[in-house]
């Protein structure tokens, strides 16, 4: 009997040890996790803040090139190019309205054409019923 009970408290003891084990590898398991989250994390960081000088610098090339263009600098180039789209699209709708004024005669003529020109006929798929 003494010795059944030693081997039941030498299995308890595996176990507790076994349970410690287990216990440290998951805490070791959480750091690591930890660890490679806030190395990835600084990762995205470095990575957002390399293309956000990237394109700052790109940003800032397009401006110097519009210096040329713009007297007052590259503050002024963004309004210079709104001013320049707004007067592009000036230009298409007075070409719109210029083609509009131009065929209207002709168009109001082929559709009043259109409308009073009747000619009645039976529809292919009408049948006659016998």
């Amino acid at each position: 009997m003494a010795s059944q009970s030693q081997g039941i408290q030498q299995l308890l003891q595996a176990e507790k040890r076994a349970a410690e084990k287990v216990a440290d590898a998951r805490k070791r398991k959480a750091r690591r996790l930890k660890q490679a989250k806030e190395e990835a994390q600084m990762e995205v960081e470095q990575y957002r803040r390399e293309r956000e000088q990237e394109f700052q610098s790109r940003q800032q090339a397009v401006s110097l090139r519009r210096v040329g263009k713009a007297p007052w600098g590259a503050m002024g180039s963004q309004g210079n190019l709104s001013a320049e789209v707004e007067q592009a699209t000036r230009r298409q709708v007075q070409g719109m309205q210029s083609s509009q004024q131009k065929n209207r005669e002709r168009v109001l003529a082929q559709l009043l054409g259109m409308v009073c020109d009747v000619r009645p006929q039976v529809h292919s798929n009408y049948r006659i019923a016998a």
